[in-house]
């Protein structure tokens, strides 16, 4: 036994290994002694939040450009609040830990054998344990000293190689006792494929790559979970094939490339895209998940649609079991198919709209008028809302540079998550947030942290007074007739720009193009805090690209 290793050090040194920096935290007294005696003096820096969503949206911020994410919470009363982040993280696959702050054996057995509790409890050992089960790829209670070192690695192991959530369960009194030290550096583990099917999904794709006349790659999230990006750009600059990306994998790979063609979401996408994706007769979809947001009105056409994801590959009536993406795409890469020669759609000439300085903002109005301001340092983070549509179609020149929720799309999302994109973002990069008003109204005191730690994304807020896509989603005619809103979509107003005086950052509050123009040039100028601009718009104003639904 190693004298100078403990639990608590372990698991740090563990964090530390695989690149964490920053670990997320509300502080706790099942916690806080972690984290004041173990992660305060490591190069690990607390990221002290206000609230446990708020931190599990951060750190899944965070962990969608670092690798992993953590945060630490206390029991049952601080680990539950955090429920719904930690399900996002799992539904997006993202490599989220949580660390949860627990009471001692010696309450838990005072609890469950005469009745008297501490404070958290709910039923005894096994209440958060049982919650997170289902929403994670690895749930420990770290119970025992000895066994420490392999319920740790396990878990961590898991959560790199499945890239979604684990849960840790740390009891207050083992953080001090001592166990075995590190060995060696943990490592995702391996990618396995059944020989058979691998062949014969590489055998069947490239029959008809070969075959098609007008082939079309459709690029997923997935290239982005595993770290693909460089061998799907290999393959597509191979065959020389347009691709198209969803909301989800937006911006996954650099949309100045030629072959770049937009954005396929059913129809919320441009004209450009449903035509390319109507017109080609072979669709091959790299880990792409089908969702209601990307088929929009609209379906795939299974036939001539080749799934590659989940590890399986599905076309037709055909199917792959056990297909590692990664796999797939070297197999067809090593069969150099000879390149295609099409004539892509010209790609329409972006410019910043002409308008007054006196005009009223409309949301579209607000879309085209934003792009001028984006360019291959910022990254944009859009939330579940009316914003889905409008962001969808900005061009986002940089490789990773649009961070969004849309298949799990809890709103209120995007703000907090910006805490962490913030920290984990290059330092050249800036975070531009478009969330609705609604959403932000539940988590606005991610403005807390970020002007604590002195970030600076630009947040701006969308303030229609109404859950417009909630409206929208039920019954859509209500934009474009006399007809009220749903009572429950009606929200209370906010003064959000106000909001910079309570949290201490700065704040606009614009309804004019020539209040939006001084808004921004100010809140790009602000390197030292958040940025809030507070964006007015008519309540009935939708972008152009949700109009479909309205008829």
């Amino acid at each position: 036994m190693n004298d100078g290793c403990t639990v608590g050090q372990y698991l740090i040194d563990r964090l530390r290994q695989l690149g964490l920096e920053h670990l997320f935290s509300i502080a706790g007294d099942y916690s806080i002694e972690w984290l004041n005696r173990y992660v305060t003096p490591s190069s690990i820096e607390i990221i002290e939040e206000v609230n446990e969503v708020n931190a599990g949206y951060a750190a899944d911020g965070y962990a969608r450009l670092k690798g992993i994410g953590a945060l630490c919470v206390t029991y049952s009363a601080g680990a539950l609040c955090a429920v719904n982040a930690v399900a996002g993280a799992y539904v997006e696959k993202v490599p989220l830990v949580l660390i949860n702050g627990t009471p001692s054996i010696k309450k838990t057995i005072t609890f469950e054998q005469t009745g008297f509790s501490a404070h958290h409890f709910i039923s005894g050992r096994e209440t958060d344990l049982q919650s997170f089960e289902h929403i994670t790829v690895a749930a420990v209670r770290v119970d025992n000293p000895d066994l420490a070192p392999a319920l740790i690695d396990y878990a961590l192991t898991q959560c790199i190689s499945e890239r979604r959530p684990i849960y840790i369960e740390l009891l207050q009194d083992m953080v001090d006792l001592q166990c075995e030290p590190p060995r060696g550096v943990l490592k995702p583990a391996r990618i396995l494929s059944d020989e058979t099917s691998l062949e014969q999904s590489v055998e069947r794709i490239c029959a008809r790559l070969e075959s098609a006349e007008n082939p079309l790659i459709w690029v997923g999230v997935e290239i982005d979970r595993f770290g693909l990006q460089e061998k799907a750009m290999s393959l597509i600059q191979q065959l020389n094939i347009p691709f198209v990306t969803e909301l989800l994998s937006k911006a996954v790979l650099s949309e100045d490339d030629a072959l770049f063609v937009g954005v396929l979401d059913g129809q919320a996408s441009s004209a450009a895209v449903t035509d390319l994706a109507t017109t080609s007769d072979f669709v091959l979809a790299l880990g792409v998940w089908l969702t209601d947001i990307n088929s929009l009105g609209w379906e795939p056409d299974y036939d001539k649609t080749a799934f590659a994801s989940f590890d399986a590959v599905k076309f037709g009536t055909y199917f792959g079991g056990q297909v590692a993406l990664e796999h797939l795409i070297e197999g067809i890469l090593a069969q150099k198919i000879a390149p295609k020669v099409r004539k892509l759609p010209e790609k329409p000439a972006r410019k910043a709209p002409t308008v007054g300085s006196s005009d009223v903002i409309t949301y579209q109005g607000f879309y085209n008028f934003i792009q001028q301001y984006i360019d291959r340092k910022t990254i944009v983070s859009s939330d579940a809302s009316m914003n889905y549509f409008g962001s969808l179609l900005l061009d986002v020149p940089r490789p990773g540079g649009f961070i969004v929720q849309s298949s799990y799309s809890s709103i209120g999302y995007s703000a907090p998550a910006a805490t962490g994109i913030c920290l984990a973002k290059s330092p050249d990069q800036r975070v531009m947030v478009f969330t609705g008003d609604g959403g932000f109204q539940m988590t606005a005191q991610c403005l807390s942290t970020q002007t604590r730690f002195k970030l600076n994304p630009i947040i701006f807020v969308i303030d229609n007074g109404v859950y417009a896509v909630e409206q929208w989603l039920a019954d859509a005619s209500v934009f474009h007739a006399d007809k009220p809103f749903y009572k429950p979509c009606v929200l209370h107003r906010w003064n959000y720009s106000m909001l910079s005086e309570v949290f201490g950052c700065r704040g606009w509050e614009v309804g004019t193009y020539g209040e939006l123009t001084d808004a921004v040039t100010g809140a790009l100028k602000n390197s030292n805090s958040p940025s809030i601009i507070q964006v007015r718009v008519p309540d009935k104003s939708i972008p152009e690209n949700a109009k479909w639904k309205t008829q």
